[in-house]
């Protein structure tokens, strides 16, 4: 493959850039999914504070989960119901493993 580049100018200098192998090849990024709350760092559930059911407003708890000894504070992404609860307190989880479904209203 050959290299690809573009040039622009930015107070009368011109830079060139290049596009790699790794740039075309990245995965697009198409949003977040606001029905699924996933992992976004591998740890371990210590408290869930919604059941099946329950409604939902953006912001509201969801659950916390600790890593490298901090709690951190998982909100919903979107007013809704929740839909399906796939851990419980105490569970390891990994990176991007989904959490919770809410079914946005």
């Amino acid at each position: 493959m050959s290299e690809q580049f573009t040039d622009f100018v930015l107070d009368d200098t011109v830079y060139r850039t290049t596009f790699t192998r790794k740039f075309s090849m990245r995965k697009i990024f198409k949003g977040f999914d606001k029905s699924s709350v996933k992992a976004f760092i591998p740890g371990i559930i210590r408290e869930v504070s919604v059941n099946t059911g329950d409604k939902v407003n953006t912001g509201d708890k969801l659950l916390i989960l600790e890593a490298m000894k901090m709690k951190n504070l998982v909100t919903s992404p979107a007013d809704g119901v929740v839909k399906h609860i796939h851990v419980k307190t105490g569970n390891k989880v990994a990176k991007s493993q989904l959490l919770i479904e809410i079914q946005p209203y």
